[in-house]
């Protein structure tokens, strides 16, 4: 989880983007690095492989000024797409303050969107982490293209959402990423039932990036607190 240092007064955080092999995780970070000030970012460090891009993580350092009198800082990571490097995937979450899911938008990742989703679930239990619980958004990339699923259908799919068990929190929440919908409202059934924020993006021409992440930013600062 986020390490804040009293002494520097300096708060970091991990942010970790998730998914499919070839989905785009990459390309948002990339496109980040770019766009953002080298006065306010670290190195980037991008392993790669004959098959794919990222073999064990990109590292990205973004210094977001002073928040309450603390400079925070965001390390921005991805995982390696291919399942045998799931152990990296693994170790990679571990201390992780918010998550990104980057889905491939194309309808025929169906079953690799689906893999890499329970696979980070797994992952997350392994370490005690519960996602529901976590600052997390999902991000359906490469909108772009002809064969782009519906976003309700990969909904259906990827943000099925959760039941709401906790009282306090049974209320109507709006989505603040989305004006008119809501995040959290009770069901015609009864039960209180929450989703995460998702977005549309096509991260190689930069559409969606930055709301994906200014998003995800959002909730793990709330969630410091």
């Amino acid at each position: 989880m986020s390490m804040v240092n009293y002494a520097s007064r300096e708060i970091n955080c991990k942010i970790v983007y998730y998914g499919p092999g070839l989905g785009g995780k990459t390309t948002n970070l990339e496109y980040v690095y770019e766009q953002v000030s080298p006065a306010t970012r670290g190195k980037l460090i991008s392993l790669a492989t004959e098959n794919e891009r990222t073999l064990f993580f990109d590292f990205l350092p973004v210094d977001l000024g002073t928040i309450r009198g603390f400079r925070t800082r965001f390390h921005l990571y991805t995982v390696p797409g291919q399942v045998y490097y799931n152990a990296s995937r693994r170790l990679i979450l571990r201390g992780v303050d918010g998550v990104v899911f980057v889905a491939d938008s194309q309808a025929d990742r169906h079953e690799a969107n689906v893999e890499a989703m329970q696979n980070l679930y797994d992952n997350l239990a392994e370490h005690g982490y519960d996602l529901t619980k976590l600052p997390f958004v999902v991000q359906y990339n490469k909108r772009d293209l002809p064969d782009a699923a519906r976003t309700d259908e990969l909904d259906g799919v990827l943000n099925p959402g959760w039941e709401v068990t906790d009282p306090a929190k049974q209320r109507p929440v709006e989505n603040p990423f989305r004006p008119g919908e809501l995040l959290v409202e009770r069901l015609p059934t009864g039960e209180w039932w929450e989703k995460a924020p998702t977005f549309e993006a096509v991260a190689s021409s930069g559409a969606g990036v930055f709301d994906t992440l200014k998003a995800v930013s959002k909730l793990v600062v709330r969630a410091i607190g």
